[in-house]
């Protein structure tokens, strides 16, 4: 057996327990790792020559990452043969073991009876944190690398370690319920003023330091196993107690829409954890956590947002046998707002950028929107000055396309004109070296057209970014008809080089993401042409699970976009494929208003200079009739805002635009914010189930149209009772719960 963790006692008594799991560049807690632990901390406490304990990472940027959470799967096995074997009693006993076991063996180690000191370089989140919230003491580095956090409900989780009563413990209610439901991952300095770590100190020094307080006579024993510990808010039934515990009920309700079972018993978990003692508020802690276990949400999450992304991310799609690009050097062509963004992440990556544009002014404009970006990072303490200065070193605005000649991959971003990006294309393979690559960014373009105006279509792919570049964490790859490995290979290298997520789609207009995006907007403009309340249109997305209404997304994307994708659409498919309902209501905003979104102050929404954006009056006097809200069934509306983008994702994976499920549903999320809760568009309806979910389509179709019929792979899933995973990842149905 490998050993995740190595030890070593000194001549004063202090016991080394470094985890260094072989083979792994970030070690994790496996069942193997929790099983090693378990004996080392029996160790500690039996020896008598073991005075205290230091466990310390052996990896050179990362404490640990958290669980493993494939482990659940097993946990997930271990249910369902429970259930055939002895039912459903027996098995959400058993589930109820399996999953507290980690939570025990932290409560081993800060009651043995010896000091445990947790010394943090790099990330340490999850169930490392909680590890480290165990110990009786924590001495994190000071190194940029180092986060502390507890990140689990972005995955559909909470701390189910102890974490939700040690933090709940350590602050005051309120700071701890915020921390909690956000999952961010805190910097040294602030996790030490919010008191989750104790000291702060250079790297080479956390270990000593460790050592010393152990031998100096460090306490083994937690405050709230003292006797006459107080809660640093006081009683949950307080006055305190009653002006945080509503409010973060509202928040969670206001935030979440009640769509995370997670988040809702997480609270719950603190709120009865915090009138208990510590053994007993941990069994609740545990039994709340295997109900989430058990919940559709947290299943959907899990295998979205952590299994399919990490693979995604470690790259999956890349073609075999393909040898790694080594990008030194990228090009970018056009320095707007989305090739300045471009310049800015590959910079930030410690690539060298050509940035070009029409005339050396215009270039330095993109340079000088990306030092924007990096000091504004800094101006948050989130970089130093050196790190500034060292980025914007390695941005070289120009106008010379000879610049380009040392390029390994040149990216276009000008603008959505066939014509124009002919040009640039013939412009950039003139001084092109062979083995380059060169990508489109377009987020609507086929590929496989753009690529008739280059000389090498097998070395033409297309990388298509969303807006803002720097914050969104989603690529579409474009493969052309001619597109070859090594082209594809290079982008993945490339989006994974900049840590986004990259999916990989076959060539079609709109490609994926946008497909979905359009379906969503498309359904917006309808309800309200309809006669749908503008404010209840938004309110039932955001209850949805949607991050943003369909109204406030156009602006954002403008509005006179969506008039020149309507012209172009017709153009190319003819007056059938426009929705004239659809473009009356966006010329009667564009054309006769001269509202284009937020880009000019006046969309849907109006945004004034001072103060938040509010919804237009004006929108009532577009409405041919208006209707009554207490009329309209609000969840007829949230089903059919996700239904039709459901739909198109599984119309793209009938015509093969979209080949890897994982792709699907990572991209939705990652890409326009399907709601997370239902782990993407595919997930949602193979939890829902074809069958029903073809139901509803069809009743949907029924009331508002030939665009909620279900396509042909839909039916054909409804009829044999399987699903997108089932059929095309080879997953088996799981277990009810």
């Amino acid at each position: 057996m490998t050993e995740a963790f190595r030890t070593e006692l000194d001549a004063d008594g202090v016991l080394s327990i470094v985890w260094d799991m072989p083979g792994r560049s970030m070690n994790v807690l496996t069942e193997a790792a929790i099983r090693e632990l378990a004996d080392i901390v029996e160790r500690v406490a039996s020896e008598p020559g073991i005075k205290g304990a230091v466990i310390s990472s052996g990896k050179e940027s990362s404490f640990s990452g958290g669980a493993d959470l494939t482990m659940l799967e097993g946990l997930s096995r271990l249910y369902a043969t429970e259930m055939a074997k002895s039912g459903e009693a027996a098995a959400a006993k058993a589930l109820f073991e399996g999953s507290r076991r980690l939570s025990q063996l932290y409560r081993r180690i800060e009651t043995c009876g010896k000091p445990w000191v947790a010394a943090i370089n790099g990330v340490c989140l999850g169930g490392a944190f909680e590890l480290a919230l165990a110990c009786h003491r924590r001495i994190v580095s000071n190194d940029s690398s180092t986060r502390v956090g507890l990140p689990e409900v972005k995955v559909g989780l909470f701390p189910g370690a102890g974490g939700t009563q040690r933090v709940a413990r350590m602050l005051p209610p309120s700071d701890a319920l915020q921390m909690l439901m956000k999952g961010e991952q805190i910097r040294p300095d602030k996790a030490r003023a919010m008191g989750l770590v104790d000291e702060v100190a250079p790297k080479d020094e956390i270990l000593s330091r460790a050592k010393a307080w152990i031998l100096a006579g460090g306490k083994a024993v937690k405050p709230w196993d003292e006797k006459g510990f107080k809660l640093p808010g006081g009683p949950v039934w307080s006055k305190a107690g009653f002006m945080t515990f509503p409010a973060a009920n509202a928040i969670y309700r206001r935030e979440t829409q009640d769509n995370y079972p997670a988040i809702r018993a997480m609270l719950q978990a603190v709120f009865d954890g915090l009138q208990l003692p510590m053994d007993l508020a941990l069994t609740v802690e545990s039994r709340l956590f295997t109900k989430v276990l058990r919940s559709k949400e947290a299943a959907a999450m899990i295998r979205t947002l952590f299994v399919s992304m990490q693979e995604l991310n470690k790259g999956a799609r890349r073609p075999a046998g393909v040898p790694k690009s080594e990008l030194r050097t990228l090009g970018v062509v056009g320095a707007g707002f989305m090739g300045a963004g471009i310049a800015y992440v590959a910079a930030q990556a410690g690539l060298d950028v050509v940035l070009i544009d029409r005339d050396e002014e215009a270039a330095a404009k993109g340079r000088a929107f990306a030092e924007k970006l990096i000091s504004g990072q800094v101006m948050k303490g989130r970089a130093t000055g050196a790190e500034r200065d060292a980025l914007l070193s390695r941005v070289r605005p120009t106008a010379d396309y000879g610049a380009l000649k040392d390029c390994g991959l040149v990216i276009e971003a000008v603008v959505e004109d066939p014509n124009v990006k002919a040009e640039v294309i013939g412009k950039v393979e003139a001084v092109l070296r062979d083995d380059a690559i060169f990508a489109s960014n377009t987020s609507t373009l086929p590929i496989s057209g753009l690529a008739k105006a280059s000389k090498r279509p097998e070395n033409f792919v297309g990388i298509h970014f969303f807006s803002p570049v720097e914050k969104m964490l989603l690529v579409e790859v474009i493969q052309g008809r001619q597109t070859g490995d090594k082209a594809i290979a290079t982008a993945l290298d490339f989006v994974r080089l900049i840590r986004k997520t990259p999916i990989l789609v076959q060539d079609s207009r709109g490609f994926y993401a946008n497909r979905c995006v359009i379906a969503y907007l498309l359904e917006g403009h309808l309800m309200l042409a309809e006669g749908v309340p503008a404010a209840m249109i938004e309110n039932a997305a955001k209850q949805a699970g949607m991050p943003v209404g369909p109204l406030a997304l156009n602006d954002e994307v403008a509005l006179d976009l969506g008039l020149k994708i309507i012209d172009a659409t017709r153009a190319q498919a003819g007056d059938a494929a426009v929705n004239p309902a659809q473009e009356k209501l966006l010329r009667a905003m564009v054309e006769s208003n001269g509202r284009l979104g937020r880009k000019n102050g006046k969309g849907f929404y109006d945004y004034p200079e001072h103060g938040k954006k509010r919804l237009w009056p004006g929108l009532k006097d577009l409405q041919p009739a208006q209707l009554d809200p207490e009329t309209v069934p609000i969840f007829e509306l949230r089903h059919r805002l996700l239904v039709t983008q459901a739909l198109e994702a599984a119309r793209t994976v009938e015509e093969g635009v979209v080949t890897d499920m994982r792709e699907a549903d990572v991209g939705a999320i990652l890409g326009f914010g399907f709601a997370p809760y239902t782990g993407g568009p595919l997930s949602y309806i193979d939890g829902m189930g074809p069958r029903r979910f073809v139901q509803l389509a069809y009743a949907l179709a029924e009331a508002y149209g030939p665009r909620f019929r279900p396509n042909r792979l839909l039916l054909d899933l409804a009829e044999t009772g399987e699903t997108f995973y089932g059929r095309f990842a080879g997953e088996k149905p799981a277990a009810a719960a």
